[in-house]
C-alpha cells in the first residue's frame, strides 16, 4: 500500500515485521489495510509531519497540533483520519491492529514530536488504545 508520506509502500523488513506478527498469532482472517492520514484527507505523497507539543493525547485534547516542517498545521487531518481509524475497527468489530512504527498517526510505543522520534503513540495509535483494542507495532 502506497500511503506513506513520501508515496511509498512499507519497506521489506517492514513487511517483513507485519507476515512475521500474523504468522505468531496464526494468521488473520481478515486483513484491513488502512491508512488514517488518506482517510483523513491528506495528500500522498505529503510532507513530513510530527507532533507540536507534548504527547498525542494532548493533541486529541486540542492542547497541541500536528505540523509539516513548513509549519503548515495538518491537525485537523491527522484527527479525522485517526477517528475514522477508530469507528472502522468499532464497526467491524476489530481488537487487534499492526501499525507502522514511528508515525505521527500510528506510531505504537515511539512517534515523532518536534523532528524527534519520542516514546509515546501517535494520535491513531492512541485513539486505538483508547477504544481498547491491542495494538503491536512493526
Amino acid at each position: 500500500m502506497h500511503c506513506r508520506y513520501d508515496g511509498c509502500a512499507a519497506k521489506d523488513e517492514a513487511r517483513a515485521a507485519f507476515s512475521a506478527l500474523l504468522k505468531k498469532r496464526g494468521g488473520a482472517p481478515e486483513l484491513v489495510a488502512f491508512c488514517p492520514e488518506e482517510a483523513g484527507g491528506l495528500d500522498t505523497p505529503r510532507p513530513p509531519a510530527w507532533i507540536e507539543g507534548t504527547s498525542a493525547a494532548a493533541v486529541l485534547l486540542g492542547e497541541g497540533r500536528v505540523v509539516t516542517e513548513a509549519e503548515v498545521d495538518v491537525t485537523a487531518g491527522f484527527v479525522r483520519g485517526a477517528e475514522a481509524a477508530r469507528d472502522l475497527a468499532h464497526e467491524l468489530g476489530i481488537t487487534h491492529a499492526i501499525l507502522k512504527q514511528h508515525s505521527p498517526s500510528c506510531g505504537v510505543t515511539s512517534t515523532s514530536i518536534g523532528g524527534a522520534r519520542t516514546p509515546g503513540p501517535g494520535l491513531t495509535a492512541q485513539l486505538l488504545l483508547d477504544a481498547g483494542l491491542t495494538l503491536e507495532g512493526a
